[in-house]
């Protein structure tokens, strides 16, 4: 088995061995460098795994959640690739209706079959998802009625039931602040209801860096109560640069710290999947309010930085590749996405802030390093 790496501005044989967990001299002989000092910016490397001379692997556990976004043969195919690493599966979503039934406008069924087969813990994905945007007004009406609630579980028990899910995770965004105890009594009800089933809960929390951030995002997510009843929480660490929003690293390392500085003081980090981006943007310069970037993979944007025959710089305070590039049209455009080195960061904190693990948003995606650097690091805990 083989991965290809592009060098990017700064690597070097040593620096990869270290990602990789191959040694220097496996990737000089496998690539034919004599000089190791001549990594050519662009150039394409050979990492060889299962090599007799690979440095030891740090095996600490942890777990790993997955939204998927899209089924069908592709998305398969990510599950069954992925699936060695990965403790649960979340297709996104089934989403709450006002008067307590869910639906779902993806095909779960091979996502499922799937990820069962391969010993990967389902979770349904339980949002107030509307249209095309998160409703304030779908999670109010559920939450100030015993009855519309009591209603939505048994839904959702029956859907669980009947499909195989074994956890569930509840996505309500944009929750209307007076709302926040009733949010807090309404996960307390589903604790109290799965549980008796043997089921998990989890939850996702908007990425808060105190107790009283302000914003209709964050004031309705109560850290404590989510870390107290829940199995575990998902982190939303991503989308600092966002689709609408001016150009900047979408999961920026010293953001992330911020938000994890204050989550472990209310919630305990061994209930912690930290979010992790699988994607980039590109953004046209100058930037405009109101447009929207290109979402690209991270393959598809180290293609695009050498089709422009450009350097992939790094932001050492964000811990994440970018670069600049001028389209035929002449407008400039600025890309910022993940790479190994900015997901080996992201790895690193796992690590020091001893977390649960982490969650990727969104699959599938075309990023190639993500099985081996976490085998290579990690024992992934399989429920």
């Amino acid at each position: 088995m083989m991965l290809i790496h592009v060098v990017e501005r700064g690597d070097t044989l040593w620096q990869l061995g270290r990602m990789y967990g191959v040694s220097p001299e496996a990737i000089a002989a496998s690539n034919g460098i004599a000089n190791p000092n001549e990594l050519v910016v662009g150039q394409s490397l050979v990492i060889p795994t299962n090599v007799g001379n690979a440095t030891p692997a740090i095996r600490r556990s942890l777990e790993t959640n997955a939204y998927f976004v899209q089924s069908g043969t592709a998305a398969v195919q990510e599950v069954s690739s992925l699936a060695p690493v990965l403790t649960y599966l979340s297709p996104f979503s089934y989403q709450a209706q006002q008067d307590g039934s869910i639906s779902m406008q993806l095909d779960d069924t091979s996502l499922l079959q799937a990820a069962r087969s391969q010993g990967v813990t389902p979770l349904l994905v339980l949002t107030n998802w509307q249209g095309n945007m998160f409703s304030s007004d779908v999670a109010h009406t559920i939450l100030t009625s015993d009855v519309l609630q009591n209603t939505l579980i048994e839904n959702v028990l029956q859907t669980m039931g009947a499909k195989g899910y074994r956890g569930l995770n509840i996505d309500f965004e944009y929750v209307y602040p007076q709302d926040r105890t009733l949010y807090n009594q309404f996960l307390q009800m589903v604790v109290d209801r799965l549980h008796r089933e043997g089921l998990l809960v989890s939850s996702a929390l908007a990425p808060k860096i105190s107790a009283t951030q302000q914003g209709l995002l964050y004031e309705a997510h109560d850290y404590p109560v989510h870390g107290r009843l829940c199995d575990f929480v998902v982190l939303m660490t991503y989308e600092w640069g966002w689709i609408g929003g001016p150009p900047m690293a979408v999961s920026p390392i010293d953001q992330i710290r911020q938000v994890l500085n204050y989550a472990i003081t209310a919630i305990p980090p061994a209930k912690i999947l930290m979010g992790v981006s699988v994607y980039g943007y590109d953004w046209k310069l100058p930037y405009v309010s109101g447009t929207r970037a290109e979402t690209l993979t991270p393959l598809q944007a180290v293609e695009r930085a050498a089709a422009h025959q450009v350097s992939i710089l790094y932001d050492a305070n964000a811990q994440a590749p970018y670069y600049m590039y001028k389209a035929q049209d002449q407008a400039e455009h600025i890309v910022w996405f993940e790479d190994a080195r900015s997901f080996q960061a992201k790895l690193d904190l796992v690590g020091e802030y001893n977390l649960r693990g982490i969650s990727f948003w969104p699959y599938p995606t075309d990023f190639p390093q993500v099985p081996m650097l976490l085998a290579n690091r990690f024992r992934v805990v399989k429920r």
